[in-house]
């Protein structure tokens, strides 16, 4: 048992800044809260902590990652012009996920999870892909995930861009990985971390026997499609070309639209397309910093879609960062919404966690998982419910993170790991290095 004296309560939605609390932790879960609540259970508390003030704010998600890009900041290979969308995915990032291997995928994975964690991050929702490495894949990352106490989904990208045998590995990696996560939560295993998802690549990489074969896997892993829809307009452009269809209805009528279905971007889509996600439930994740970085323009349907989600797309795991540009990208885009709407965005994430774990989460109530961050800004004006969202936007950083609880356990205290650090990313550079040279290598051999 964890306590946690004297904290300063911040809630997302709706907004909540209570001082003078006392927050209970029991297992993963959190069992009491309010002032003092905490004063009967110090006799039998492995530990408690006097946070003296310092605000706790309930789990950060970043709601769509890509922790295989994770080794590709500053990049240095050999990457043709790329003068549209279609060229930038060609040119780099499917070259970048066939040059992976085992070892590159952990650090990979490792290097990700670390750096979401320290920008108070408590859950990301991954999107992996990595055609020369299919079978196992989704472990190493659960490996990674586990061993810096992340909690995290993920899933494979299915796609037919390495032909279709690879598109079949694909799913049977789906497939199986979300069975090997079913036995570990009925043994009570570590996967209490960890969940699945069926991945998909995007719709104009996925052919019907394709969609088929997902839509099979969604409904017997009872798992969720989570997949890349409508980010350039090649995208609905291939699926009204050669299959007559919105991108959506598409979807829709392989029975792959339901209430834990996740599609990213969705710049380039219909009304219809809207609607269908709205009556079926589904998420739609916002990127903004990855759509400026690939200059696809900016998603003006945000207001008209019911779930909204914000997510990274692979720019790391600073949902402080997202949550900013989202906003400030909206509003050069004579946007209507404020920043209370992108606050409840970013608390979104939670729900998508309640609706694939089946907990509760994205509060510090009790029965909530106790998914939290310890965070030590200093406001230079009140700080109070009605302008959380403006601090959140125009102040609040990642650099404040101070210590983060995940699943009950404190995974980084005081600004550090309980573990060296030093090694692991000695060992990430080193990777990189060779990802990077394993591009190259295959581009001259092309």
């Amino acid at each position: 048992m964890v306590i946690l004296k004297n904290a300063t309560l911040i809630q997302f939605d709706p907004p909540l800044v209570a001082a003078g609390q006392d927050v209970v932790i029991k297992d993963s879960e959190i069992i009491e809260v309010g002032s003092n609540a905490g004063n009967k259970y110090q006799s039998g508390a492995a530990e408690v902590i006097d946070l003296k003030g310092n605000y706790l704010l309930p789990g950060i998600v970043c709601s769509h990652n890509h922790f295989y890009s994770g080794l590709a900041r500053g990049i240095m290979a050999a990457i043709k012009p790329c003068p549209d969308f279609v060229s930038i995915l060609k040119n780099l990032w499917w070259r970048l996920d066939r040059a992976i291997d085992q070892e590159i995928l952990y650090y990979s994975g490792l290097i990700s999870s670390l750096e979401a964690v320290k920008a108070g991050t408590t859950a990301v929702i991954d999107h992996h892909a990595s055609p020369s490495l299919i079978k196992g894949s989704l472990n190493i990352l659960k490996k990674a995930f586990t061993e810096t106490g992340l909690r995290g989904i993920t899933c494979f990208e299915v796609t037919d861009r390495n032909g279709l045998e690879q598109l079949r590995e694909g799913v049977e990696e789906n497939i199986e990985f979300a069975a090997e996560v079913e036995a570990s939560w009925k043994s009570g295993g570590e996967a209490c971390l960890v969940e699945a998802m069926i991945g998909g690549h995007a719709p104009f990489t996925l052919p019907d026997e394709g969609l088929e074969l997902l839509s099979g896997a969604v409904a017997q892993s009872g798992r969720g499609l989570h997949l890349h829809l409508g980010e350039g307009t090649f995208d609905g452009s291939h699926s009204h070309l050669y299959h007559g269809k919105d991108l959506v209805q598409r979807l829709n009528d392989f029975n792959l639209l339901n209430e834990k279905t996740i599609v990213v971007h969705g710049l380039y889509i219909t009304e219809n397309d809207i609607k269908l996600l709205n009556d079926n439930d589904c998420y739609l994740v916002h990127n903004p910093r990855s759509n400026m970085n690939n200059s696809i323009g900016y998603n003006q349907h945000l207001a008209r879609v019911k779930n909204v989600a914000l997510g990274t797309d692979g720019i790391g795991s600073n949902m402080f960062e997202e949550l900013k540009f989202a906003y400030f990208k909206h509003k050069d885009s004579a946007g209507p919404l404020w920043p209370d709407t992108f606050l409840k965005f970013l608390q979104n994430g939670n729900d998508l966690l309640e609706r694939n774990f089946g907990l509760r989460f994205g509060r510090i109530e009790k029965g909530y998982q106790a998914d939290l961050v310890v965070y030590d800004y200093q406001p230079p004006t009140p700080l109070v419910a009605d302008n959380l969202a403006g601090h959140m936007v125009f102040g609040m950083g990642s650099d404040s993170v101070k210590t983060v609880i995940i699943n009950g356990k404190i995974v980084y205290r005081d600004r550090q790991f309980p573990f060296d650090t030093d090694s692991i990313y000695r060992k990430a550079r080193s990777a990189a290095k060779r990802l990077w040279d394993n591009m190259d290598s295959e581009a001259a051999h092309v």
